[in-house]
């Protein structure tokens, strides 16, 4: 017997009273059920993965033993990647902008 419990959730009861969940129908469930991260996102986790693989490699020797977090240069870069892929330019902020962000005495 099959009974659908959910979207990508099926029960089987077996003949001995046991039940058996399968997921996505025994497929790949983030590709079956459409709830794993699209290629769009994982290729920037893959570009950072890459990236900050190449950074310590060209950095190795002079890095402390510990948890580092991503360099700044490197999120930048594949932001700007992702963004020109996708045909997204980023301006750069005109001087009154700037001072406008800087001060206290304009804005909320």
């Amino acid at each position: 017997r099959k009974r659908r419990i959910r979207p990508f959730v099926d029960e089987h009861a077996l003949d001995d009273g046991r039940h058996l969940y399968l997921l996505g129908e025994g497929r790949l469930i983030n590709l079956a059920a459409a709830e794993g991260h699209p290629a769009s996102v994982m290729d920037m986790s893959f570009a950072n993965q890459a990236l900050c693989l190449e950074y310590i490699v060209k950095n190795r020797g002079t890095l402390e033993t510990r948890v580092h977090p991503v360099p700044e240069a490197i999120d930048k870069q594949i932001a700007r990647l992702k963004l020109q892929s996708m045909g997204i330019e980023i301006d750069s902020l005109t001087p009154e902008q700037k001072r406008y962000l800087t001060s206290w005495e304009e804005g909320t």
